[in-house]
């Protein structure tokens, strides 16, 4: 659609404010949630007394916390104020970050990290919000892959800051160092962040203009297209036959993620015999080429409108990859290789999965349906640092790094099974709302 101003340059100041401090933030989060990765394999497990079993219990436990917070962030966000509800988290992930470098055994190492995963649990469907009350349909994809930058940026800076602390003092400063830089965030949230476009300062009346009157007509031609998914209370959401497939989905996908993210400091260093400021320094390469294929990927993506194909085929590519990683334990450098391969895939999967929803749930519960996808699928965070643990205590970490691989490929096969209209395809007609689980509702009745 057009409006008058997308006839002259339109000023892209929105580009420049509000990503960065997304960015920023969210590196913070993610370091706080993967840097027990690094205690794992710089000591902390000889020191608590624990087994492989349950340090993969610890790393995967955040993510019954991370459930919590996920619908009530998504709701709140979209219904009041996001960057205060972002404000409050930081300082409770900062703070409990902090307190898990004092932790004394493994029932307190427990508990911290589900604490952490609470705190941290509203954070991702609260800046997906903010991004989408930003960015118009046709940006959105490239502002998520940017956004979604962070995630491999984050390992880039903190895997060789994580390694060189723990070298140079112990696991325990890996948490509370990082955790008071947290907590810090604020001075950086605060002063920069704005809701939306009506409320921010340093905009310019142009662009003002150009994303009030886009965005409204986005939505009204959403909430009027007669092919549009019904509204919805969040009751409806969870019987929804999309709904669960987007969190089967999400959760093989986070199998595969937080089973690599989480093991591959202990990954490189059974495989290299290095210390671990070089095991941070190579743990960070997959990271450099996640960030090229999640660019790549979302210009891709952006283009053909194929949401579906492409969350598909980097799924596949993540799975093929890092099995045949593990092919060739003998040949250390083409292993290593072939990990670095697999980073290319890793994060291009979140960028176009999170394009999706708005494609299948309608306005004023698409947040709250981000946070019930992020919130279950999550738990497959739990269980695939777990079942590395598990497998790898019982029969070696390539048979732990199979089952890994085997959620991957299931999860690209049922993405496949999406929608038409998550590849590019004509809406899904009105009359398909029954047969995807969801029950038309009178124009009259509110969204819950």
């Amino acid at each position: 659609m057009e409006t008058a101003v997308e006839n002259k340059p339109i000023p892209n100041q929105r580009w420049l404010r509000i990503i960065p401090p997304t960015i920023v933030v969210y590196i913070v989060a993610y370091m706080d949630r993967m840097n027990i990765g690094f205690a794992m394999a710089g000591g902390m497990n000889e020191a608590l007394h624990i087994s492989m079993t349950i340090a993969g219990l610890a790393a995967g436990i955040f993510f019954f916390g991370y459930m919590v917070l996920q619908i009530p962030g998504g709701h709140m966000a979209e219904h009041g104020s996001a960057k205060k509800f972002i404000a409050w988290t930081i300082i409770a992930w900062g703070g409990i970050s902090t307190l898990t470098g004092l932790a004394q055994n493994e029932w307190q190492l427990l508990t911290m990290r589900f604490l952490l995963g609470v705190a941290e649990g509203g954070l991702w469907p609260a800046i997906l919000v903010i991004i989408g009350n930003w960015f118009p349909a046709k940006e959105v994809g490239r502002a998520n892959a940017f956004f979604m930058s962070n995630l491999a940026v984050s390992a880039i800076i903190t895997n060789p800051l994580s390694g060189w602390i723990i070298a140079h003092f112990s696991w325990r400063y890996v948490f509370i160092l990082e955790g008071l830089v947290s907590i810090a965030l604020l001075f950086v949230w605060m002063p920069l962040i704005s809701d939306r476009p009506e409320q921010a300062k340093w905009i310019s009346a142009e662009e003002k203009e150009y994303l009030v009157n886009t965005l409204r007509q986005e939505r009204e031609a959403l909430l009027n297209n007669r092919n549009a998914p019904p509204r919805v209370s969040y009751k409806e959401l969870l019987a929804s036959k999309d709904c669960w497939m987007m969190i089967l989905i999400y959760f093989c996908y986070a199998n595969g993620q937080y089973g690599f993210l989480l093991w591959l400091p202990t990954i490189i260093k059974h495989l290299t015999k290095m210390g671990m400021t070089n095991v941070g320094l190579l743990s960070a390469i997959p990271y450099l080429t996640g960030l090229l294929g999640l660019y790549v990927f979302a210009v891709f993506s952006d283009r053909s409108l194929n949401r579906r194909f492409h969350t598909a085929v980097t799924q596949f590519g993540f799975g093929i990859s890092f099995f045949l990683a593990t092919q060739f334990p003998r040949h250390v450098w083409l292993s290593y290789f072939l990990l670095v391969v697999t980073g290319l895939f890793t994060k291009a999967v979140s960028s176009n999965f999170w394009t999706i929803p708005p494609l299948l749930f309608p306005p004023g519960v698409a947040g709250g349906a981000r946070g019930i996808i992020n919130a279950i699928g999550n738990l497959g965070g739990f269980l695939g640092p777990f079942l590395v643990g598990w497998i790898g205590t019982l029969f070696g970490m390539s048979a732990g790094i199979g089952a890994l691989v085997f959620f991957l490929m299931a999860g690209g096969i049922l993405t496949l099974f999406l929608p038409g209209v998550t590849a590019g395809k004509n809406p899904l007609p009105k009359s398909a709302a029954v047969a995807h689980g969801i029950k038309s509702r009178p124009e009259n009745m509110k969204t819950g």
